[in-house]
């Protein structure tokens, strides 16, 4: 990696080619697919260098077609691919799916992703110079249920050592179907959420995973990270700072949901924009969701991340923070695919910036990232 700077972020996980439905329907019944890009980690690295961070993915694809696709994709939108390894012997990920929400009973998807290159990462095969020299590390829940190989890799990049990046952030993103032990899953990906500096996590993944019915429980039980934002969905955020020792001071003396106003239902208290609280957790500050009209109901949780982390790097306030998160979904359900393609930096700031009535009152639709789009505030 000499000769050309250091990343900001380095995003490490599998990417996919994924193939889209070219009308709603059972995947049965449709007759054909759009072929695209889908990966958690590298739909946060290619917002962030569309939003002009020097963002790096890692992962591990075929020696094939689809392989060539990904690299070739994935670096058009900006991001360095030079530390992806291409193996002989395995095969890329693929895999389709609906037009539906993934929540909906009628969703589906269709992985082939078993014994893919990117499930045989490990220790011994991930070179730690290549993911340890940003300012932040991003990691999911998803690369620790490819594999017990891939599981080792993601706790030793989480393990507090020397040379560890700055900031290691960790989105919990549970997928059930990676996951045949329900219990495990809720073991294992709280662990390692309790190792990381900045967790993201949906109160639906924490409610499925943990039983926590309340933002307040979810913050006890995930009480390692410096930073802990909570996603309620169309209720907005709560981001939790504890500073830079609270999240290591345990309080085993409370009962868990004795904080927060919040439910995990996305429920939240009347009051402005911005609202906050003192917790023995840390300050818990709501941010509500703009209106969106939805075109396609995936890839909002990656680009929330990558809103987030974007105005963490410019060392943004968290409300900033939050509300460019929530921009960046915006980027994310107004388009058919999976990677959100931001508005510029000028536009997301100027919408960052509205006073807490115009952001209640703001409504984005299809086309709003362009420069020529009006934004409604009605």
């Amino acid at each position: 990696m000499t000769g050309t700077p250091p990343p900001d972020v380095v995003c490490l996980g599998e990417s996919m080619v994924t193939f889209l439905p070219t009308r709603p329907g059972r995947l049965a019944d449709v007759p054909s697919f759009d072929r695209g890009i889908g990966g958690a980690e590298s739909n946060v690295a290619c917002a962030l260098a569309a939003a002009g961070h020097r963002a790096r993915w890692v992962g591990r694809v075929g020696r094939d077609g689809f392989g060539d696709h990904l690299v070739e994709a994935i670096g058009a939108h900006g991001v360095d691919v030079s530390a992806v390894v291409r193996d002989p012997g395995r095969p890329t990920g693929v895999y389709f799916r609906t037009a539906t929400d993934r929540a909906g009973a009628a969703h589906e998807v269709a992985y082939y992703r078993a014994g893919s290159a990117a499930s045989a990462m490990a220790p011994a095969n991930v070179p730690y110079d290549t993911v340890t020299d940003g300012r932040i590390l991003h990691l999911t829940g998803i690369t620790p249920a490819l594999s017990a190989s891939c599981l080792d890799l993601v706790r030793a990049l989480l393990a507090r050592r020397p040379g560890r990046p700055p900031l290691v952030s960790f989105d919990v993103n549970f997928r059930p179907g990676l996951w045949p032990d329900r219990a495990e899953a809720g073991r294992v990906l709280r662990d390692l959420a309790r190792g990381a500096d900045l967790v993201f996590v949906g109160a639906d993944e924490a409610r499925e995973l943990w039983g926590l019915t309340s933002v307040g429980a979810i913050a006890e039980a995930l009480d390692g990270p410096r930073l802990l934002v909570v996603k309620l969905g169309r209720g907005g955020a709560v981001v939790f700072d504890r500073g830079p020792d609270r999240g290591l001071d345990r309080r085993p003396d409370r009962e868990p949901g004795a904080y927060g106003a919040y439910d995990a239902d996305g429920t939240a208290p009347a009051g402005p924009d911005g609202t906050a609280a003192v917790d023995p957790f840390g300050t818990a500050l709501h941010v509500r969701a703009p209106r969106v009209d939805v075109v396609a109901p995936v890839g909002a949780g990656d680009a929330f991340a990558a809103g987030f982390l974007s105005g963490t790097l410019r060392g943004l306030d968290p409300k900033t923070r939050v509300r460019l998160g929530h921009l960046t979904a915006a980027a994310a359900l107004t388009v058919p695919g999976d990677v959100a393609v931001p508005a510029r930096r000028a536009r997301t700031d100027r919408l960052a910036a509205l006073d807490d009535r115009a952001w209640e009152r703001l409504r984005l639709g299809p086309g709003w990232t362009g420069d020529d789009q009006e934004v409604r505030t009605s």
